[in-house]
């Protein structure tokens, strides 16, 4: 039974899942509330949508520890010059921030596939060039709520639908919502249905074989560091809309959270392993537990413990199952 769970990755998730619910809720009854549920998942919209990116690139082989870099980055540069130039517009500053993202991604990709540079040593260089030169063009300065154009606060609080209670206060799925499932439909659609999939799998099994199959390298490291970057610039706005401020200092720290949600989901640093449910079912357990470990009587210093025991915990399991595979045991391919 313990082999079958382990196999099969989702299922295992799941019945993580379940678990915490059933023991948070025992804790307290709001827990399980839609209000609750729909706060979780508007102020964890930007680590899911980061996980997904960070997930095609495990899937090739490579790794990007860049991305929060980029994101703040691209968060700073897009609202100073709607700040500057008093534009409340919220699609140029998607533009900008996604526009730029890119750009910085394919800083990242060019080093990789040009200069066979490793990934790890590549984005540990640009995540400090970036926010190195972010405090030189910012000169440490940063945006609060009342210098924000007003777009960012009703796209902050725009909602699908939205819901009254008895008492009057109201409270509705985000817009952000939307986002997030487009971006995970999209991702899907690109590994599962297209050849550039294929290739990202491909290289992440075996790049020498990808290359003999005719897959061109150059152009699938260039789409998926560029992707990253690209998620990273419309999370960075969402993230923005939520905080309300635009924060430059202290903020050179890697999202772990989103690291240990993809590890934990299946995805394998060794590459070619990992399926987007996976690390959906990641992310929502890593959204329980950073939001929830108060309501069991821990402080929020435990997060980075409990992040670190995940990411332990997801090591473990993709090894069991590398060592089941190669002993000849069928399993389910994560």
């Amino acid at each position: 039974m313990l082999k079958k769970v382990l196999n099969k990755n989702e299922l295992f998730l799941f019945l993580i899942i379940i678990l915490l619910i059933i023991i948070l809720t025992s804790f307290n009854r709001s827990f399980l509330t839609l209000e609750n549920w729909f706060d979780m998942i508007k102020n964890n919209s930007g680590m899911m949508i980061l996980a997904i990116g960070f997930l095609v690139i495990l899937l090739s082989g490579g790794i990007d520890l860049s991305f929060t870099s980029i994101g703040i980055f691209c968060a700073f540069i897009a609202t100073d010059v709607l700040v500057s130039k008093n534009i409340n517009n919220m699609f140029l500053a998607f533009a900008i921030s996604c526009g730029l993202g890119i750009l910085m991604g394919a800083v990242n990709a060019f080093f990789i596939s040009y200069y066979k540079i490793p990934p790890l040593i590549t984005t540990l260089a640009t995540y400090a060039v970036y926010n190195g030169g972010l405090l030189v063009i910012s000169n440490n300065r940063s945006f609060y709520a009342a210098e924000l154009p007003l777009w960012y606060k009703k796209f902050g609080a725009m909602n699908i639908f939205t819901i009254t209670k008895p008492e009057g206060d109201k409270y509705g799925l985000s817009i952000y919502f939307l986002i997030v499932i487009s971006v995970i439909l999209f991702t899907w659609f690109i590994l599962k249905y297209t050849m550039l999939g294929k290739g990202i799998y491909a290289i992440g099994g075996n790049i020498e074989s990808a290359k003999r199959s005719g897959f061109n390298i150059v152009k699938i490291q260039f789409f998926i560091y560029c992707y990253m970057g690209f998620l990273a610039g419309i999370a960075a706005i969402m993230e923005t809309s939520i905080l309300q401020a635009v924060v430059v200092s202290g903020v050179s720290v890697v999202d772990l959270s989103v690291i240990a949600a993809v590890i934990l989901g299946g995805g394998r640093l060794s590459g070619g392993y990992g399926k987007i449910l996976g690390t959906v079912f990641g992310v929502i357990i890593l959204m329980i537990l950073n939001n929830n470990l108060i309501l069991i009587g821990l402080s929020s210093f435990w997060n980075e413990f409990v992040i670190g025991f995940v990411i332990i915990i997801g090591v473990i399991i993709t090894s069991i199952q590398t060592k089941q595979k190669s002993r000849g045991i069928s399993i389910i391919k994560i």
